[in-house]
């Protein structure tokens, strides 16, 4: 109703100036950090904003990796797989890193299904029969490879190159 948009108003102009000012800060680290540039190449990616930029290259200083599937594996968002002898267990997440890490780029895979780029890719992947969450998560490990790839590479983004396989 338009009594309740009216109160709200002034509220959401508020939270639109914090996001700013937040943007701003985190910017100014970056920026003091020395690793402006390369949050830039990963927020040319789709569905990656500031903030989980900033949460790739932190996690990507915080270890030397020598391929992207142990950058994956520091991000918990490697499959384990419980089997032995005849007993085929499902398979899970490790979830061994950063949680927060993990939830950023699962947002940023839910965002990217969005965008031209990726939403057809989403929906091979939900026409398979896989479940929304399982989908998102494959998402979420592609954006992450390709983020590593740019971070080691020093290369910028190549939307047609990086998002084909």
């Amino acid at each position: 109703d338009r009594q309740r948009a009216r109160e709200l108003k002034p509220v959401l102009e508020r939270m639109k100036r914090l996001e700013v000012r937040l943007n701003e800060e985190l910017n100014k680290a970056l920026q003091e950090a020395g690793l402006a540039e390369q949050a830039k190449r990963c927020q040319a990616i789709e569905g990656i904003g500031p903030l989980t930029a900033a949460a790739l290259n932190l996690a990507f200083l915080r270890g030397s990796f020598r391929s992207s599937d142990a950058f994956i594996a520091f991000l918990g968002l490697d499959v384990r797989v419980k089997e032995s002898g005849r007993y085929n267990g499902r398979r899970k997440l490790s979830k061994q890193g950063d949680s927060e890490t993990r939830r950023l780029l699962y947002n940023a895979a839910m965002a990217a299904s969005r965008t031209k780029a990726w939403q057809s890719r989403y929906q091979q992947y939900l026409q398979r029969g896989l479940k929304r969450t399982e989908a998102l998560i494959i998402l979420a490990r592609k954006l992450a490879r390709i983020a590593f790839a740019l971070m080691k590479t020093q290369q910028p983004y190549r939307p047609t190159v990086d998002t084909v396989g």
